[in-house]
């Protein structure tokens, strides 16, 4: 079944395909789909893991790093059948 990931990347909103194959998670295609290298943010992101006491912690900071990005609603869609 192939996997649709909606988002808006700086105001124009945009559809890709969605593998698991090729990416970890929806931020990640979201991320290659616009070019944007995210090595500096994961690294981050495996800092914060450590030092987090909970999962909120990571998500809140996954979240605000792609506002910064210029992304918001990132998203899967549904499969209409």
């Amino acid at each position: 079944m192939a996997r649709q990931v909606q988002y808006t990347f700086k105001g124009t909103t945009k559809i890709i395909a969605f593998s698991y194959d090729r990416f970890n998670d929806l931020y990640e295609a979201a991320a290659a789909a616009e070019g944007i290298d995210l090595s500096g943010f994961l690294a981050m992101e495996q800092q914060v893991a450590k030092t987090a006491k909970d999962k909120a912690a990571i998500k809140n900071f996954r979240q605000q790093a792609f506002t910064n990005m210029g992304f918001s609603n990132i998203s899967f869609l549904r499969d209409e059948t």
